[in-house]
């Protein structure tokens, strides 16, 4: 058991990969937690696994995108439980394609998903860590958010927007002096499938009239190869950070994992990438 032990939290997305981690070891500290994701049968191993391990937690299966079941999820936590002190915002989706003919469709969906849906949740939950004057809301944004990456820009941009949120957002708080933390977790490539699934959903509907239909099979090579250079195998790193950021009484701005990645978005920066 750690500082978490007794904590009251909510995390997103947490039927697999980044937010499945997340919540085994969240409940492995000791929090109680309310686990969100739209898939109820992956949520369910998810709550299997953390009650084996003696763990406690809830689980609430609905898309991201239904606003009301947030706010009735956030009102049986408060019912139960009194409080919420740790919102892990985790939920996300991934897009690729060139700017120059990506479906817009596409582009105001993932906006939808990785920026509106987490402010939505995120008002909904500091509404009453405000009144109680406690509370820690961490965003998972991600490098991607820090550097354009072509192809990958419906995607950077919705996490560049989430990670301007979350700075402002965190600045407001402190305003307030209400003991209101927010913080930016932003993972770099980790192996959980989900930046392979992100690059090959472009290739969904890249047609032989597409810009690039000729370099396409080029792309593929490049993208598998650049993966299996930088992924890191485990999300033992970033895990640990979300955790160092959940305990902490004045948590940073920025946690950020595998170091070296998060090293070179910053000597890209110097060089004005």
């Amino acid at each position: 058991m750690g500082l978490l032990n007794g904590q009251i939290c909510i995390v997103t997305g947490a039927g697999q990969g980044l937010g499945r981690a997340i919540a085994l070891e969240i409940c492995r500290e000791g929090a109680t937690t309310a686990l969100i994701d739209r898939n109820p049968k992956t949520l369910a191993q998810v709550a299997d696994e953390i009650a084996q391990g003696g763990g406690r937690c809830s689980t609430h299966a609905f898309d991201v995108t239904d606003y009301d079941a947030y706010a009735r999820t956030v009102a049986e936590v408060h019912a139960r439980h009194g409080r919420i002190d740790v919102l892990v915002n985790n939920a996300g989706m991934g897009e690729s394609g060139s700017l120059a003919e990506v479906d817009m469709q596409r582009v105001r969906k993932i906006f939808e998903v990785n920026l509106f849906c987490t402010l939505e949740l995120t008002q909904i939950a500091l509404s009453g860590m405000i009144r109680r004057e406690k509370g820690t809301v961490l965003l998972v944004s991600s490098i991607a958010g820090r550097v354009p990456m072509p192809f990958l820009m419906p995607y950077s941009m919705s996490k560049f927007a989430l990670s301007a949120a979350g700075a402002g957002l965190r600045a407001e708080m402190d305003q307030l002096k209400k003991n209101i933390h927010i913080s930016l977790i932003e993972p770099g490539a980790i192996h959980t499938g989900f930046n392979q699934a992100m690059t090959d959903s472009k290739y969904e509907w890249m047609g032989s009239s597409s810009y690039f239909a000729h370099q396409a099979e080029k792309m593929k090579k490049q993208e598998r190869a650049t993966f299996k250079l930088l992924e890191a195998r485990s999300t033992q790193g970033i895990v640990k950070q979300i955790i160092k950021a959940s305990e902490a009484n004045r948590p940073k701005l920025r946690y950020v994992s595998p170091w070296i990645q998060g090293f070179g978005v910053q000597l890209a920066r110097i060089f004005g990438v």
